[in-house]
């Protein structure tokens, strides 16, 4: 049992005298409520080490996610760019063939000089004879498939130089088949029944190409042994832009090269085509992945 004890007068009178005290010392409590917020805002003042690592792999995550997609959008406007060029070339030639009744160059190396036969078709040399996505010389040590070729002139005709600097430079090459020449193979005007299957120009890593069905792929992306190499690269992720005989213009599978009309004479259902049954397992490891034709 709790026992109440029973104050003394003096000690209810000291009591008294002691609780005003007490009641003035302690702080209104609104006083009490700014020094906290003065607090919280003293305490705000800058990130912790935490919430700064935190905010720097957020931005590093999304660095991560936005670079691919980035390179990606880089790569089709430089695709686009190039497609835009060789329809250029597909006027130019246009212009050329009408001047000339239809009629391609004539005589030995016709089409090795073909930027010389339409210059007085195009001005822009720089933005025109160049892919986007081949722009550095291989003597500048621009890298197959993405370098461009020189040339310069000498005596009048144009002669390819893959080790002095050149007058010019370019990333596209012209069928060397596409000639008023003596050979049966040549097609020597642009009247033909399947316009659409000769190619005319296209991206190459020489100033024109002369590939045979009897060609088979580059071993290695960027190894050149054999013409067909010489357009067979992988510029435009398994793709390259082309002008036909017709002067239509599309991308092409690195594969369907095969399937063209290169020549007169040209087998468009060689050992490297669907019709030739060539096997999945017989195109080198790079190509495996590319679409059949």
């Amino acid at each position: 049992m709790v026992k109440s004890r029973i104050f003394a007068p003096l000690e209810i009178a000291h009591l008294r005298k002691a609780i005003p005290k007490l009641r003035l010392r302690m702080p209104p409590a609104d006083c009490r409520k700014i020094a906290i917020r003065k607090s919280q805002i003293e305490n705000r003042r800058g990130f912790t080490l935490i919430e700064l690592l935190v905010v720097i792999a957020i931005i590093a995550l999304l660095m991560a996610v936005l670079m691919p997609a980035l390179q990606r959008v880089r790569k089709q406007a430089r695709t686009v760019a190039c497609m835009s060029n060789v329809k250029q070339w597909s006027y130019c030639w246009h212009m050329y063939l009408d001047e000339f009744d239809g009629k391609f160059p004539s005589g030995a190396g016709a089409s090795g000089d073909w930027p010389e036969k339409l210059r007085p078709y195009y001005k822009d040399r720089g933005a025109l004879t160049l892919c986007p996505a081949a722009t550095k010389p291989y003597t500048e040590g621009g890298r197959v498939p993405f370098g461009a070729w020189r040339w310069r002139t000498e005596g009048g005709g144009w002669t390819n130089f893959q080790d002095k600097p050149g007058e010019d430079y370019g990333s596209y090459g012209l069928n060397e088949w596409l000639g008023d020449r003596p050979d049966d193979r040549y097609w020597k005007n642009r009247e033909q029944k399947k316009a659409g299957d000769i190619p005319l120009l296209l991206d190459c890593v020489y100033y024109d190409a002369w590939p045979d069905h009897t060609e088979g792929p580059p071993p290695v992306d960027g190894i050149v042994t054999e013409e067909i190499h010489l357009v067979c690269i992988n510029r435009h992720d398994g793709f390259i832009n082309t002008v036909f005989l017709d002067l239509n213009v599309r991308k092409v599978g690195l594969k369907e090269l095969w399937t063209f009309n290169w020549n007169r004479k040209y087998d468009i259902h060689g050992a490297w085509t669907t019709a030739g049954n060539v096997r999945p397992e017989d195109w080198p490891q790079w190509m495996r992945r590319l679409k059949d034709y």
